[in-house]
């Protein structure tokens, strides 16, 4: 006995030399052989370990680390760690790419009542939210952890809840969840998390308003975006740039729903009131440049950096902050600043995405890719005179590109090379209508493509007129066709690379998710079948609000499992499912105890090599089902309830129990 126990106190001295000494490998060695004697070295060394392990910031000495503490939960030992070294091991683990066991461990705490402040699981879930896979589990996370606080569950005023209240949620964390959902399409995930927020009583801050605008603008709920309108333009101190983003936001969504007269009508009056400001910024220079000249000498210029949006990416944080700066760090100073840095590199990436508004000293215009989406939007909706109006108008205002005789002639050009020959021919009759002389370039393109199609009625319709043409016309648009070539060629380019737009079916998805928010859900299934009937084919969009719907009502699993056999014909009929959809129906089957069903639902996931929260599936069943089928199956039973038991131990054995 006293040399096994000299043999260990060397074992253990060895390993505490080769921590201290920050030889990995070597420890790591020592600590195996440490449990193969002894078992688990005490508490001090083993969170050592794991701190070196971590620092190392090597994904193979992060894994090990993982499953020291995986190893030593399943043999109930959780109390040789600490909050704080499973906090560091997650952030770590998160920081190298591996969102899984990054998010598990920020579970288990939770489960264990060791609860990470907001501060630091924000971070976290920053790093989490680097791929599609980090971005849905950091939306998870979130979802789980306001849950806590929904309703005023937590009394703030009791002394025994302070630590359970530092993890609610804040904006930043939201903005960071909310920001990755966006960045990787997980868009109605995202709304559920915007539902959450007055529910946990968070007061929004000015880039929250910003990427709630984004959400809504994909997900299409133009009625969300006029009411947040009404905030945006209370809010005091909004930034040039975030202004910009809101409006290219509802421009677009405007668009989306075909709202022509709405989308023609902002940009109008962004021009409106951008040749104001211009005109009056234009008198205070001159004022100003008086002076200067009067009273003081040149001054060089300075360049002045205003932050996110200037033009250049942010530097991400680099380098790993060591365990011991980790522990002294107390109220996480170093992390805040770490997340509000990440926070804003991720905002800087979903402002590239749209570039429908520029702004020039607080003052906001249209841009080249707004007209191409306008003048695409009018052509596919067939309002020809309408688009004609609009740049008749806007060619009256300082436009950002020259629209002028040259332009339509461009876009009636494209309008050929596209095959729309019946758009081509109407706008010319309104330009004729509306008193502008046209292109005998755009005349001679059409008859050619009629002679093509070999349409005769409208080659002798259109020969009348052109021989009404001007035979100068063509030197006095000179001057503008390279200009309104650059407009063709991008017109062009967005109608082959772009979907064209179902208002329709935008339309009907806004009713039913109005239905299904207010949980009236007889009224949403009478407008699918509505829909239904007027041609419209649902999507994942569709049936993922009538899911959500049943889900906050509670107990319809009937109802889902027939609209699941509906969302499988329409799958063999072309619907594209994604992995949000899919998710909240395996929920659902889960939850109420349909096995049968929830195994296709997992089949058709990992067909589609689609994300799984395996986690949340375990969690979930032990919750609702642990004594299910746990002992010895009778020796007589109908095939029926075989079928129930076989699909229930199938979905067991998928999760990992």
């Amino acid at each position: 006995v006293l040399v096994r126990a000299r043999d260990i106190g060397k074992l253990h001295e060895e390993l505490e030399t080769a921590i201290d000494e920050r030889r990995v490998e070597d420890a790591w060695n020592l600590h195996e052989k440490h449990k193969q004697v002894e078992g688990f070295a005490r508490k001090s060394t083993v969170c050592k370990l794991i701190a070196r392990l971590t620092e190392s910031s090597d994904v193979k000495w992060l894994e090990k680390a993982y499953g020291l503490v995986s190893k030593a939960f399943e043999d109930h030992k959780q109390t040789l760690f600490d909050a704080n070294i499973l906090m560091y091991l997650s952030l770590g683990l998160a920081k190298c790419g591996l969102p899984i066991p990054a998010s598990t461990l920020l579970r288990k705490l939770i489960q264990m009542e060791h609860y990470p402040p907001a501060t630091v699981w924000s971070v976290i879930v920053a790093y989490m939210s680097r791929n599609s896979s980090g971005s849905y589990l950091a939306a998870e996370l979130a979802l789980e952890i306001g849950y806590l606080f929904q309703d005023g569950r937590i009394d703030p005023r009791k002394k025994c809840n302070r630590p359970l209240i530092s993890m609610k949620p804040n904006p930043v964390a939201f903005n960071i969840v909310l920001a990755g959902c966006l960045l990787f399409g997980i868009t109605r995930k995202a709304e559920l998390l915007l539902d959450m927020i007055p529910r946990i009583n968070m007061k929004p801050d000015a880039t929250t308003l910003i990427v709630m605008a984004y959400i809504y603008e994909r997900n299409g709920r133009i009625e969300e975006l006029r009411k947040l309108r009404r905030h945006i333009e209370e809010v005091p101190n909004l930034s040039d740039n975030q202004l910009r983003q809101f409006y290219s936001c509802l421009l677009s969504c405007h668009l989306k729903h075909g709202d022509l007269d709405s989308a023609s009508h902002m940009v109008l009056e962004m021009l409106r009131n951008a040749k104001r400001a211009q005109n009056s910024i234009g008198v205070a220079n001159l004022i100003f440049e008086t002076d200067d000249m009067l009273q003081q000498p040149n001054v060089p210029s300075m360049e002045i950096s205003t932050g996110l949006g200037c033009g250049k990416t942010r530097n991400l944080p680099s380098g790993a902050i060591g365990y011991e700066d980790f522990l002294h760090d107390r109220k996480f100073v170093t992390l805040e600043a770490e997340a509000k840095e990440l926070l804003d590199g991720m905002v800087f990436e979903l402002q590239n995405q749209f570039e429908l508004i520029s702004t020039e000293r607080g003052i906001l215009k249209p841009t080249e890719k707004t007209y191409v989406r306008l003048v695409k939007a009018f052509l596919e909706a067939g309002k020809t005179k309408g688009l004609v109006d609009f740049l008749i108008k806007s060619d009256k205002e300082d436009v950002p590109v020259s629209v002028d005789i040259s332009i339509l002639s461009n876009v009636i050009n494209a309008c050929i090379s596209l095959g729309w020959l019946d758009e081509a021919h109407d706008l010319l009759d309104e330009m004729r209508l509306a008193g502008i002389k046209s292109s005998s370039d755009s005349y001679n393109s059409l008859l050619e493509a009629y002679y093509g199609a070999n349409r005769m009625s409208e080659i002798k319709s259109l020969e009348s007129k052109e021989a009404k043409i001007s035979s100068n016309a063509e030197e006095e648009r000179a001057s503008h066709s390279v200009e309104g070539g650059e407009i063709m060629s991008k017109l062009l380019q967005e109608v082959r690379e772009g979907q064209k737009a179902d208002f329709g079916i935008n339309e009907w998805n806004n009713v039913i998710h109005f239905f299904c928010r207010r949980r009236l859900m007889s009224d949403a299934e009478k407008a699918l079948k509505k829909m239904r009937s007027l041609g419209f084919v649902p999507n994942a969009q569709t049936f993922g609000s009538l899911v959500n719907g049943y889900a906050a009502v509670g107990g319809k699993y009937l109802e889902v499992a027939g609209l699941w056999g509906q969302m499988k014909s329409c799958g063999q009929a072309g619907m594209e499912f994604d992995v949000e959809l899919l998710d909240s129906v395996l929920f659902t089957f889960v939850r109420g105890g349909f096995f049968t069903r929830a195994n296709e639902v997992a089949e058709m996931m990992e067909e589609g090599e689609m994300f799984v929260d395996k986690y949340k599936y375990r969690s979930l069943y032990l919750k609702y089902h642990r004594a299910l089928y746990k002992g010895k199956a009778p020796k007589f039973q109908k095939e029926s309830e075989l079928r129930r038991r076989e699909a229930a131990l199938a979905f067991k054995k998928w999760v990992g129990l």
